[in-house]
């Protein structure tokens, strides 16, 4: 269709040509969309695009290490940490120039906290150090590597100073590192310790834990569901009563309960020694394990499988079963399949 014809463009109310009165209209009917959700869209904005995107920046942001001590790290770039000797006399004059002026401004212990996190010890060595550093004489003092040795043994470790070295850049993976039990090294990044490796123990553990609880839910949630959804209304709102009881208790209580039932002097173990499968000397410790944890974890989250499965369930008609066996197929594979 064309928005001309043989006399010219074809002409709106107001004169202007239909074309672009119509963009114009759309323009107005997008703005006008627009301001309806802007405030949504700043909400958003502010409430959680700008925290996380501040989150993410914090993450790998390292400047206080070069901000509060500029000339060493300065000083310290050319020094090889490989090399199992201190850095040179103008490193450590630098770090005492350095310190006087962080003492002064209060924010030596910022550094030292900083660094404590990459070796432990060194926010100590800034504090003793920093409460010094306020009456060096930079003229007359020295020379200094002797001096801060004095003050604090920690300055005749080279570790602490490859530390400062390695942590100096304005920015650092340091932290991303720290949670798969890595760390920054001279040649880059490479494994901490094993002594120091526990979060990524503690991952696998979170999740075979996960996987154990959540195979627990299942089996015992889907039987559950199924008689929900097939037992007559009566019984069935009476059963759902009982599933939606724990939503009625503290989660405190319940925890406390489990407690009561699975402790040493607790009623299961009383129970197991009255029968004589336990000796009375040798009661089975159930809580404060893996075995309490995924008990009592599974009783809770209970309620949250059995009633997705059971809503789903619902919408099945009884019907499709019996269709299934009169095909020929069995109890099971009906069950299995329908259900």
């Amino acid at each position: 269709m064309s928005d001309t014809t043989t006399d010219g463009p074809v002409l709106a109310a107001d004169g202007t040509p239909l074309k672009r009165s119509l963009a114009r209209a759309l323009r107005r009917q997008k703005l006008r969309a627009l301001m309806l959700i802007a405030p949504l869209l700043i909400f958003i904005l502010v409430t959680f695009i700008l925290p996380v995107g501040d989150m993410l920046f914090r993450s790998v942001e390292n400047s206080i290490v070069r901000d509060t001590l500029p000339r060493t790290v300065v000083a310290l770039a050319d020094w090889d940490a490989d090399s199992g000797e201190l850095p040179s006399e103008a490193v450590y004059a630098a770090m005492a120039a350095d310190l006087k002026d962080a003492a002064k401004a209060k924010i030596h212990t910022k550094v030292g906290s900083r660094l404590n996190y990459e070796m432990p010890g060194i926010s100590s060595l800034f504090r003793k150090t920093g409460r010094k550093a306020k009456k060096f004489d930079l003229e007359a003092d020295g020379p200094w590597r002797e001096k801060l040795i004095d003050i604090n043994k920690g300055w005749a470790n080279p570790e602490v100073w490859r530390t400062i070295q390695t942590y100096s850049p304005k920015y650092t993976s340091g932290y991303y590192l720290n949670a798969v039990d890595m760390q920054v090294g001279t040649d880059g990044p490479e494994l901490r310790p094993e002594d120091e490796r526990i979060y990524m123990l503690l991952l696998k553990r979170t999740l075979w834990m996960s996987l154990l609880i959540t195979f627990s839910c299942i089996v015992l949630a889907y039987p559950v569901a199924w008689l929900l959804a097939n037992l007559p209304a009566r019984k069935a709102n009476l059963l759902m009563i009982l599933v939606l009881l724990p939503f009625w208790t503290s989660l405190l209580v319940r925890t406390s309960a489990w407690k009561i039932l699975l402790q040493q002097q607790g009623v299961i173990n009383d129970i197991l020694v009255w029968i004589g499968l336990v000796a009375d000397d040798n009661r089975l410790q159930l809580i404060n394990n893996q075995f309490g944890t995924i008990v009592a974890m599974t009783h809770i989250l209970l309620p949250f499988m059995i009633l997705p499965m059971y809503s789903v369930m619902q919408t099945i008609q009884p019907s499709y079963l019996r269709a299934a066996k009169s095909l020929g197929a069995t109890d099971w594979t009906a069950f299995w399949r329908v259900y």
